[in-house]
C-alpha cells in the first residue's frame, strides 16, 4: 500500500486551481523531485502531504500511523536555544515523549546529533545559515519519519554543505519528496519526477536527465495537437458564419460539436510565458577591467569585538595577498564556504571596501551593476512599478525606449501585480524584480551575488543563456554547480583561511583538477588483438560477416519498417485533441514509448550501417 495517495484532489485560492482533480501516490523508498514554475503550488502540495493544508475537494488517504517530517523553505527567525533541546522538540508527538521513556528519548536525540555531525551544546542562534538548516533537518529526522518533505533544502547553502546533504540523503534510505531548483541535486537524488503544470500533475518514473528529454517530446506533441485543434475550430467557425444558404442545410450535430469545441478551447490552460531578459550594454569598457595586487583584508576577531575593553583578540584574515587581472569579457565564478569572504572579495573588487594592504585599480569606461543577495536595493515601501521605474514611465534598453508595463511583463509581472507592494512578493518574484531593475541600467561589468536563489529552473536557464551571450565582464558568486559549469571561464576558490586560488573553467573543472592523476602513473590500455585484423601493408582487412550477422542484416529493414509504422501511429494518436484528456499515466506511457522508438530506430540504423560496411 502507498504511504500517501491523492484521489481527485482539488485546491485553489482564487483564479485557476493549483491542483485540479489530480491523482497520484507516494510509494515507500522513493526519492521524488517535485518540479514546476513559481506559483504552481509546489509548497502547497508539500503542506498537503504533511497534513497542514486540507484539499477543497477529493481525498488524501494515508497509511495508518505514517509519520512525516517537513523542512520549510525559510528557517524560523525566532528559533533559539541549545541544539540538543531543539532536536528533542521533534519528539513531542512521538511514542516515547513521556517521562516513562525518558532514556529512549535521550538515546534517540544523541544518535541523531551524532548522525548529523552536530554539537548538542552549541547555541542555534550562533550558527551559519547552512548549519541552522542542518539542525532543522535533524529535528525532523529524530522521530524516524516514514516520509521526509524538503522545500528548497539547498537555498543559501554553500557547495560544501550541499555535498554533505546529498551524501546524507543518499545514505538515509527513507522516502523523500523535495522541491529544488538545483539541477545537480536533482540529477544525483531523484528516482522519480512529479511535475505541477497548469493544475495538472505529470508523473515521470525516471531520473532528471531522462525527464528533460521526455518533457520536450511531450511539449512538442502538445503543441502539434493544439495547432490541429485550433485549425479545426477555425474551419468550423468559418462554416457557421456562412450565409443563409449554409444555414438552410445546417447540420445540428455539427453545431453541437462546434459548441463542444468552443468549450474545450475556453477551458484550455496555456503554457505560461517565459521570462524575456535583456542586459543593457551601451558602451564597452577598456580592455583592462580590474587589477588587484597583493590585496589583504582582515576583520577583528569576534572575542575582541564582543567584549568592550577586552583584550586584543587578534584579527581574522578574510583575503590575504590576493593578486589577479580581470579583462573585458572574462566570466569569473567565486566559490567558497559560507563566511569564507566571497561578498567581501566582491566589495573589494568593486571599490566599496578599501584593502588594508595592496591596491585595486579599475580600468576605463566601467558601468558596474551589482546584484545583492540580500536584495537590499529594493525599497519595501514602494510597488513593483516604482522600484523599477523610479518615477519614469519608460526604460531605455540598448538605445530603445520601452514602456515600463511591457518591460515588467517580460519578467512575468501581470498588470495587476505591478502595483502591488513588494512585501506581497515571493522570494522568486523578488529575485525577478531585482533583475528587472538592474538590467534596465547600462552595465559592462555585472556583479551577481547568489542570483539563482528562489528562481524556478526554467527562469534560471533563461538567465543562464543571457549571461552566456553577455559581451561584458561578469563576476558571479553562486552555489549552483550547473550554473557555474555552464557559464564561467575561470573560478576563484576561497578556502576560509584568506587564501584565494584561481582555476580555469567551472566548478566541475576545478574538481577534476583536484583529483587529477600524474601522467606518469597512467598505464596505457592495451589494444585488443581480437577486435581488429590488419594486412601486411597496415590497412585493416575486410572481415566477412558471420552467419548470425547475415541473418541480422536481412532482418533489420523489416524491423526498421515496423518501428517507423508504430512511430507514425503513435504520433497520430498524440495529435488528437482527446489524447490529453486521458489520465496522466496513459500520456506518460505514450511519451516514453515514443522516446524508446526513437532510440531503437537510431540504434537500428547505426547497426545497419556497421553491417553494410
Amino acid at each position: 500500500m502507498a504511504l500517501i495517495s491523492f484521489q481527485e484532489v482539488r485546491i485553489g485560492f482564487g483564479g485557476h486551481p493549483l491542483l485540479d482533480e489530480v491523482s497520484f501516490q507516494i510509494e515507500r523508498g522513493e526519492r521524488v523531485g517535485l518540479l514546476g514554475r513559481n506559483g504552481m503550488g509546489k509548497s502547497t502540495l508539500l503542506k498537503m502531504l504533511n497534513g497542514d493544508v486540507l484539499p477543497h475537494d477529493g481525498t488524501i488517504a494515508r497509511q495508518q500511523n505514517v509519520r512525516t517530517a517537513y523542512l520549510p523553505q525559510e528557517v524560523p527567525q525566532d528559533l533559539e536555544g541549545r541544539i540538543e533541546d531543539i532536536i528533542a522538540s521533534g519528539l513531542i508527538d512521538s511514542d516515547f515523549a513521556d517521562d516513562e521513556h525518558h532514556w529512549k528519548r535521550d538515546n534517540q536525540v544523541q544518535k541523531t546529533i551524532s548522525l548529523m555531525e552536530l554539537d548538542g551544546d552549541a547555541r542555534f542562534e550562533t550558527l551559519s545559515a547552512g548549519m541552522k538548516r542542518r539542525v532543522i533537518l535533524a529535528r525532523g529526522l529524530v522521530c524516524n519519519p516514514d516520509l521526509l518533505l524538503l522545500d528548497e533544502p539547498t537555498n543559501h547553502l554553500d557547495i560544501q554543505a550541499i555535498d554533505w546533504l546529498e551524501d546524507f540523503l543518499k545514505r538515509w534510505g527513507g522516502t523523500l519528496v523535495f522541491v529544488t531548483h538545483d539541477r545537480v541535486f536533482l540529477q544525483k537524488l531523484t528516482t522519480r519526477i512529479i511535475e505541477l503544470d497548469r493544475g495538472s500533475v505529470y508523473d515521470w518514473a525516471c531520473d532528471y536527465p531522462t525527464f528533460l528529454e521526455r518533457k520536450e517530446a511531450m511539449l512538442d506533441a502538445e503543441q502539434t495537437s493544439n495547432a490541429l485543434f485550433d485549425k479545426k475550430l477555425a474551419q468550423e467557425e468559418q462554416w457557421i458564419r456562412k450565409g443563409i444558404e449554409a444555414r438552410r442545410t445546417r447540420n445540428e450535430g455539427r453545431v453541437l460539436a462546434l459548441k463542444k469545441l468552443r468549450k474545450q478551447r475556453s477551458e484550455r490552460r496555456e503554457l505560461l510565458g517565459k521570462v524575456k531578459m535583456q542586459i543593457q550594454t551601451e558602451k564597452r569598457s577598456g580592455r583592462l577591467v580590474i587589477e588587484a595586487e597583493n590585496v589583504s583584508y582582515s576583520y577583528l576577531a569576534i572575542a575582541q569585538a564582543a567584549v568592550p575593553g577586552g583584550e586584543d583578540g587578534g584579527s581574522k584574515a578574510v583575503i590575504r595577498n590576493f593578486t589577479t587581472t580581470i579583462q573585458r569579457g572574462d566570466k569569473i565564478g567565486i566559490v567558497g564556504a559560507n563566511g569564507s569572504g566571497k561578498t567581501t572579495l566582491l566589495k573589494l573588487l568593486m571599490g566599496q571596501l578599501q584593502p588594508q594592504t595592496g591596491e585595486v585599480r579599475h580600468g576605463t569606461n566601467l558601468d558596474i551593476v551589482y546584484f545583492d543577495q540580500l536584495r537590499t536595493q529594493l525599497d519595501e515601501s514602494k510597488s513593483v512599478l516604482d522600484n523599477v521605474g523610479q518615477g519614469r514611465d519608460t526604460v531605455n534598453i540598448n538605445g530603445r525606449a520601452r514602456n515600463l508595463m511591457g518591460y515588467l511583463e517580460d519578467f512575468l509581472f501581470t498588470r495587476d501585480r505591478v502595483r502591488a507592494p513588494i512585501t506581497a512578493l515571493s522570494g522568486g518574484e523578488r529575485n525577478r524584480l531585482l533583475l528587472a531593475r538592474l538590467f534596465a541600467m547600462p552595465a559592462n561589468l555585472l556583479i551577481l551575488d547568489e542570483p539563482t536563489n528562489d528562481l524556478d529552473i526554467e527562469t534560471l536557464e533563461i538567465l543562464e543563456d543571457l549571461l552566456l551571450d553577455y559581451e561584458g565582464t561578469l563576476l558571479l558568486v553562486s552555489h549552483d554547480r550547473a550554473f557555474l559549469n555552464n557559464i564561467v571561464t575561470s573560478t576563484l576558490i576561497l578556502d576560509g583561511s584568506g587564501d584565494v586560488k584561481e582555476f580555469i573553467g567551472g566548478y566541475e573543472d576545478w574538481q577534476k583538477q583536484l583529483d587529477v592523476t600524474p601522467a606518469s602513473k597512467i598505464t596505457p590500455k592495451p589494444v585488443s588483438t581480437t577486435q581488429t585484423e590488419s594486412k601486411a601493408d597496415g590497412k585493416p582487412a575486410v572481415r566477412k560477416l558471420s552467419y548470425n550477422e547475415k541473418r541480422e542484416l536481412e532482418e533489420l529493414p523489416k524491423r526498421i519498417e515496423k518501428l517507423e509504422e508504430e512511430q507514425k501511429q503513435l504520433t497520430l494518436k498524440m495529435e488528437a485533441p482527446s489524447f490529453y484528456q486521458q489520465e496522466s499515466a496513459v500520456i506518460t506511457q505514450a511519451v516514453e514509448r515514443l522516446e524508446e522508438i526513437h532510440k531503437e530506430l537510431s540504434q537500428a540504423y547505426e547497426r545497419w550501417g556497421e553491417l553494410e560496411a
